[in-house]
């Protein structure tokens, strides 16, 4: 019996000749010669073909039993495949893991068996994009109606207050919308979680919504006039938290460019809101009342355009996402527009109406492009794993420098976390 199972084995290890065939319990080799192989005995490397050994032949160089399969022979049993000799060569990983050695090239991670790593957001382009456009709108309105009124100007006021009560009132439509029923919003004020976006975004509309509604009505029938300024003023006190509180929202997400976004998005989202509540304020004041509106615009519509450019850039990877396909196109328009709309209204606007008109609505549909170019590169982000593996091994690295881990560690870590 040990010796069937001694001939079987080497049954493995049998070489094929020209003129010979490979039989159950033994091989042929081209003169002819029986090189069958006792169980025990160790491997003839004139016989067996180089490679099926694990090793290099006795007196050869330092692996060169680890070819591939190509011209230089048969695979090595961990050689890789290739064109040449030297395919599979033997290649030490750094530093970690025992000096594990690697025959093959790193993989370069494309998929998780052909699916995106993450799900497409489900939220609709014209519910949650004009949800952030709309509630910067409002937000910004109302600063700049407590300023229109400190300084009296009532037409820009009154312009600015109802502006304000209707873009928050079409934002908080567009979120119910969203959540599916009434009851999903209301809900969530049964409780305050402060690490929770969602729970103080909430809140914040709650407070801010009544404020802006009571001075939009009594800045229009002048009825009680005290309790309309009060109402003013304390929807603007929370009015940059409304215009600024989608950025997190977002961010605090596993969405790649909107996490990668983090540090610049809420000041993108204020300086968007004012640009556009300035083209609003150009749009409905008279042009001797909308100097607080043309600054706006100007200044917002100004800072926008850096904090963009600059936000692609720090970006590194993620930011791809800003400048390429729908979200691209997106990003692009913002910039003219508003950059567009703060020159021409900002500056043009000063004489000429017809100026102020079109600098307003350019500022308006560049902040409004900004917000819409942000939530696709966001969903963008989201197909492509590129954009979910590699932030994270380059995360991994940094902090691997900063602690003293090896380089085989990081990568290791990187791609059983990919995996």
């Amino acid at each position: 019996m040990s010796g069937q199972h001694g001939d079987d084995r080497s049954s493995a290890n049998g070489a094929v000749g020209n003129g010979g065939g490979n039989g159950r319990h033994a091989a042929t080799g081209d003169d002819g010669t029986d090189v069958r192989h006792d169980a025990h005995a160790a491997p003839d490397h004139d016989a067996v073909p180089r490679g099926l050994t694990g090793g290099a032949e006795p007196g050869a160089a330092p692996g060169a039993g680890d070819e591939g399969f190509g011209s230089g022979g048969f695979g090595g049993r961990f050689g890789g495949v290739g064109s040449g000799g030297g395919g599979g060569r033997r290649k030490r990983r750094g530093g970690g893991r025992g000096g594990e050695e690697l025959m093959v090239p790193e993989a370069e991670f494309t998929s998780y068996y052909g699916r995106p790593i993450l799900h497409k957001p489900k939220w609709e382009p014209l519910d949650i994009a004009g949800y952030l456009f709309l509630g910067g709108l409002a937000g910004s309105s109302s600063v700049l109606a407590a300023g229109a009124q400190a300084t009296g100007r009532p037409a820009l006021a009154r312009a600015c207050k109802v502006g304000s009560l209707v873009a928050i009132s079409g934002s908080v439509v567009a979120l119910v919308h969203d959540l599916g029923r009434p009851d999903r919003f209301t809900n969530m004020l049964r409780t305050i979680k402060p690490s929770s976006p969602m729970s103080i975004g909430s809140w914040i509309l709650s407070a801010y919504g009544p404020a802006a509604g009571i001075a939009a009505v009594t800045s229009v029938t002048g009825w009680f006039p005290r309790i309309g300024k009060l109402a003013t003023f304390a929807a603007a006190a929370t009015g940059p938290a409304v215009a600024a509180y989608t950025a997190p929202l977002i961010a605090d997400t596993a969405v790649p460019t909107w996490h990668a976004a983090h540090r610049e998005l809420p000041f993108l989202f204020v300086s968007s809101g004012a640009t556009a509540a300035g083209g609003l304020g150009m749009l409905a004041a008279p042009v001797s009342q909308a100097g607080p509106a043309r600054r706006a615009a100007l200044v917002g519509g100004l800072t926008e355009v850096a904090i963009t450019r600059y936000m692609e850039r720090r970006m590194g990877l993620p930011g791809e996402t800003l400048r390429q396909g729908k979200a691209g196109t997106l990003m692009r328009a913002a910039e003219a527009l508003s950059f567009f709309g703060a020159l021409v209204g900002g500056i043009g606007g000063r004489w000429s109406r017809a100026a102020a008109v079109v600098g307003g609505l350019a500022a308006m549909a560049g902040s409004a492009c900004t917000r819409f170019g942000i939530f696709e590169a966001g969903v963008a982000s989201t197909q492509d794993p590129k954009y979910v593996v590699q932030p994270q091994r380059e995360r991994l690295e940094a902090r691997a420098s900063s602690s003293g881990s090896s380089s085989g560690d990081v990568q290791g870590r990187a791609d059983e976390w990919a995996a």
